[in-house]
């Protein structure tokens, strides 16, 4: 059964769809941009203040949606991505709650599924492209007020320029004046991160910031080192924000937004406090918090309402210092590899590119790291093919972005052989009697995990892979972007 659209919405979906099509199967073209340093992004929007905790909330999750538009955030993002699971159920469920939810006067954000994404249950000459559906559906909800967005994980120049290029189609068809719809980029891939100042020329007439997304960044990272590493990546407890290659990440996009006065927005606060005894949580937020908001971050997000408090605290421990207004422009004190310009400038870029892929070489892999990794993936994958975006598992809130990084360290380590400290070395087999001691070969998430740990490249994102496996969960138009 077909996804049901407001006749705003589908209409404009299949206006977009129809100019767009052609160039969308030509994504992702592989350029990089060398941007002129005579441009400067778009102001923050008015209704954004400074020093700001943005909560993320899954946007299928009724009962989350209506207790983020009570919380004392100050801002809501409607997140079509990372903690969504695009059964039919569930966006449907989303698009019919962008009625009532665009309707508060709560500062509001909506994150839509990235562009390698389709919609099968939608059809305009081929499965839906789902930013294209979901931009629709959000701004047919509240096309005199548009919400701003985030835009997911960007690449190149063309990417960004097909995203601007959609935005002004869309405000054409609704008679909006060209750049009302405000976006902030996420770079949270390693060639994104590369391209961040391209990509924010790319839309400079509309883009005020740029977000760090860590893990889809370090999942990037994975990828792109495992065509050629033949060391172990470290596992996930190893990748804190004190490595130097993750320093100069946080560094360099600070580094961009300075040069072109541009808001730096952190990343996700995704701890889950203790009921009984939330205060270790709550402190272990505020301080990673305060290390963004030194960095030259002014904003962040919180995975869960009770995050709100701590993540304003800590980015805001920097605010009498230097003012959101200052901090959009001041130095870096040399403190960004190359260079406080990174690759944006007269910073070398050899330098920098060496900082971001030089990750520490671990002796062994611990036995207990593999197999919370694996059983990480097989919990996100599960409860996303059953319909739910996100886990609470040891404390944590883990989602596609946590998951997808799991699996790509597990196939890193199969893939050179890695070391574990039990004195034996990850071979295939020794994968696959890991993973059944978890769950069975005949389960979907173990069929999924299996497919992507042991292909011989690594897959660039599981919910596509998954269509692909389980067409019976994702019925529709069946030419998928290769």
């Amino acid at each position: 059964m077909p996804i049901d659209l407001p006749p705003t919405a589908r209409a404009l979906a299949a206006h977009l769809h129809e100019r767009l099509r052609e160039r969308w199967q030509g994504l992702p073209d592989a350029d990089t941009g060398t941007p002129t340093l005579a441009f400067h992004a778009a102001p923050v929007p008015d209704d954004l203040p400074g020093h700001r905790a943005e909560l993320i909330v899954e946007a299928s999750d009724l009962h989350a949606l209506r207790r983020a538009m009570t919380s004392d955030a100050d801002a809501v993002v409607i997140d079509f991505d990372d903690t969504f699971s695009p059964t039919r159920e569930n966006v449907q469920a989303a698009y019919d709650a962008l009625a009532w939810a665009t309707a508060t006067e709560k500062p509001l954000l909506v994150r839509t599924r990235a562009l390698y994404a389709t919609e099968p249950h939608l059809d305009f000459g081929g499965p839906g492209i789902a930013a294209l559906c979901d931009l629709s559906a959000v701004l047919a909800a509240r096309p005199e007020r548009p919400p701003h967005l985030y835009i997911p994980k960007l690449e190149t120049v063309a990417e960004a320029q097909f995203w601007h290029d959609a935005l002004s189609l869309a405000e054409a068809y609704l008679n909006l004046p060209a750049d009302t719809i405000r976006v902030c980029l996420q770079i949270e891939t390693y060639a994104g991160l590369l391209n961040a100042a391209a990509l924010l020329q790319a839309m400079h007439s509309r883009a005020y910031g740029l977000n760090a997304g860590r893990w889809d960044y370090v999942f990037s990272l994975v990828k792109h080192l495992g065509r050629t590493r033949t060391a172990p990546v470290p596992p996930r407890s190893q990748l804190t924000m004190d490595v130097p290659a993750m320093q100069a990440y946080a560094e360099h996009l600070v580094a961009v937004c300075r040069q072109h006065g541009a808001e730096a927005i952190g990343g996700t606060a995704s701890l889950a406090p203790d009921p009984e005894h939330p205060q270790p949580a709550l402190d272990a937020v505020r301080m990673d918090k305060e290390r963004e908001a030194a960095q030259g971050f002014t904003s962040a997000w919180a995975g869960l309402p009770e995050l709100v408090g701590a993540v304003r605290a800590g980015i805001a421990a920097q605010s009498k210092a230097t003012p959101q207004s200052a901090s959009l422009t001041a130095p870096l004190e040399g403190r960004c590899p190359g260079g406080a310009e990174g690759l944006t400038g007269h910073g070398d870029p050899s330098t920098l590119t060496e900082t971001l892929t030089d990750l520490p070489t671990p002796t062994s892999i611990p036995l207990a790291e593999l197999r919370d990794s694996i059983s990480l993936a097989l919990d996100v994958f599960a409860a996303w093919l059953g319909g739910r975006g996100v886990v609470v598992r040891h404390g944590r809130v883990e989602d596609t972005a946590t998951a997808e990084l799991a699996r790509a360290l597990v196939w890193q380590w199969v893939r050179v052989g890695a070391a574990l400290d039990d004195g034996t070395a990850l071979t295939p087999e020794r994968y696959m009697n890991e993973r059944r001691a978890v769950m069975p070969d005949n389960a979907g998430a173990a069929r999924l995990l299996d497919h992507l740990v042991l292909s011989p490249d690594c897959p660039a994102y599981f919910p596509h892979e998954a269509q692909r496996l389980f067409p019976d969960l994702f019925p529709g138009p069946t030419s998928l972007q290769e």
